[in-house]
């Protein structure tokens, strides 16, 4: 793609994303950020992980994200008795074909919203780490494609744990970015009572962008330039959360990924076709805090991943932003 073509690209995706923005905040007041760190997840190709607790809206993001677009959309309500087939489908016996017909599960779907998904049993919760990985489904030796574009948003409550299963590193490191919605503020809250204590806002909310406009934009953002000095910054980044003395367990490369593929997605929601240090610094908590495990010292002494992703932060040297590129 041509630099000419690269910026007509970028600047549909401005339009379309602000559309799809405007329409996700017309639900949710006031966390225009959240709002953000939803749409850079979905252009960047990841799933999102929303974890707060009850009744701030986790769920109405989801579905709000969901229904901006125009494209298939499933909700799977994780239950401590769901099973994985409930999940990615089943090969049920057809008795007049006299062979096997495969009957495809909630996770075929262009977004999938996975509601408390810690409810589930790890059994279940490992049905999704295929799916979210590859983008695929195998079942009974054989696999099956998802559609494109492809997103898991799952939400999880921090608070309850009774009969909750905590999701494994293995699963959480699949999710590109976590976020916390938090409490609205007073002017918020109270626009909220107007619009939302007559009717839900999301049963008039029409999509505002088609799935193949998504896909156009997705490719698009993988044109996005990103120098070897910010390569080097974000695996200087992750790579002192494995040396950090808090952590017990750093981020992993499949972080660095993620980290550079949001901040792709960043830069595009801007209107530039490169990466500045600024897009990183920006989503490194939000990419990498979930992924960390503190030492048992750190929990004693209540230091927070994110405390120490702001303390890397600090420092780790900063490069020229347009020295390299």
């Amino acid at each position: 793609m041509t630099t000419y073509e690269s910026r007509a690209s970028l600047s549909d995706l401005t339009a379309t994303a602000d559309r799809v923005r405007r329409s996700v905040e017309n639900v949710i007041e006031g966390k225009p950020e959240v709002v953000r760190t939803a749409l850079t997840v979905l252009l960047a190709e990841g799933h999102l992980l929303i974890e707060d607790v009850p009744g701030v809206g986790k769920t109405m993001l989801s579905k709000a994200l969901a229904r901006s677009i125009d494209c298939s959309v499933r909700r799977i309500q994780f239950t401590p008795d769901l099973l994985p087939s409930d999940i990615t489908g089943v090969s049920v016996f057809d008795q007049q074909r006299r062979d096997f017909e495969f009957k495809p599960g909630a996770i075929f779907a262009q977004i999938v919203v996975g509601d408390e998904i810690n409810r589930a049993s790890p059994k279940t919760q490992s049905a999704l780490l295929e799916s979210m990985e590859e983008r695929q489904v195998t079942i009974d030796g054989s696999t099956y494609p998802l559609p494109s574009p492809f997103m898991v948003i799952a939400t999880q409550n921090p608070v309850e744990m009774e009969g909750t299963y905590p999701l494994p590193e293995a699963q959480r490191d699949r999710f590109m970015a976590r976020v916390s919605i938090g409490y609205p503020s007073m002017e918020a809250e109270l626009e909220m009572l107007d619009v939302h204590s007559g009717a839900s806002p999301l049963d008039d909310l029409q999509p505002v962008a088609h799935a193949h406009e998504i896909v156009k934009l997705v490719d698009a953002v993988r044109t996005v330039h990103v120098s070897a000095a910010v390569r080097h910054y974000a695996v200087s980044l992750v790579t002192a959360t494995r040396d950090h003395p808090d952590l017990r367990l750093g981020a992993s490369p499949r972080a660095t990924l993620h980290l550079v593929r949001a901040a792709r997605a960043a830069a595009a929601l801007d209107g530039r076709d490169f990466v500045l240090p600024d897009d990183v610094q920006s989503l490194a908590s939000t990419v990498l805090a979930h992924r960390l495990l503190p030492t048992a010292q750190a929990q004693l002494n209540r230091r927070t991943p994110e405390q120490v992703v702001a303390e890397i932060l600090q420092r780790t040297p900063v490069p020229d932003p347009y020295g390299s590129r």
